[in-house]
């Protein structure tokens, strides 16, 4: 990258910056707050008046939950591509395969047969939400509905609704999983009407 490519991309971060504390709805206190780096430090690397580092920015993209190289507008590399990290919690492996956070957020889960996640503990949040099962049987319990899916059924619903999923089976189970903001919905659903 030329040295004025590489000075533009730097002074495009301070308003980049702002843009999305203001997106968020924050003050510069409760960023700092957040992030630990200090009011006037936030004041000036929004102003263009502070360079940015490394330093600075890890803890901004944690907090706005970006990924780095959107705060810098880091040029794409051209590989598409994505190295997912799996997540392990109560035996359970879920894998992000969306980078973006905000709007639709795709992951791939895998329940084992038995384990800390086979009690129902049905709960509710904003959003809404889609599943695939690939493999297995899912358990989908759905308000009072007690559902089992197996490979290839979908579901959709509102997450204000009660809701927990389990293995129904004797092998793992997988699924994908698609949340997003409240009222967006995956599809269309059309119906045919002959003449």
């Amino acid at each position: 990258m030329a040295e004025d490519e590489f000075d533009q991309v730097l002074s495009a971060v301070g308003p980049r910056l702002r843009a999305l504390r203001r997106k968020h709805g924050a003050t510069l206190a409760t960023l700092s707050e957040t992030t630990g780096i200090p009011v006037s430090t936030l004041s000036r690397l929004e102003s263009g008046q502070r360079r940015p580092s490394l330093e600075l920015l890890l803890p901004l993209a944690k907090a706005y939950q970006v990924p780095l190289d959107e705060l810098v507008d880091a040029p794409q590399t051209g590989d598409p591509r994505l190295y997912p990290r799996p997540i392990r919690r109560n035996g359970m492996t879920v894998l992000p395969l969306t980078r973006k956070p905000g709007g639709l957020q795709v992951f791939k889960h895998i329940l084992p047969p038995d384990g800390p996640h086979c009690d129902p503990d049905p709960r509710s949040h904003e959003g809404y939400h889609w599943l695939y099962v690939l493999n297995g049987r899912l358990r989908l319990i759905l308000g009072d509905q007690d559902l089992v899916l197996e490979p290839g059924e979908v579901a959709e619903f509102d997450t204000h609704l009660p809701h927990w999923f389990g293995n129904a089976g004797t092998e793992p189970v997988e699924y994908l999983s698609i949340l997003g903001p409240q009222g967006e919905r995956f599809h269309l659903r059309a119906r045919y009407r002959p003449n």
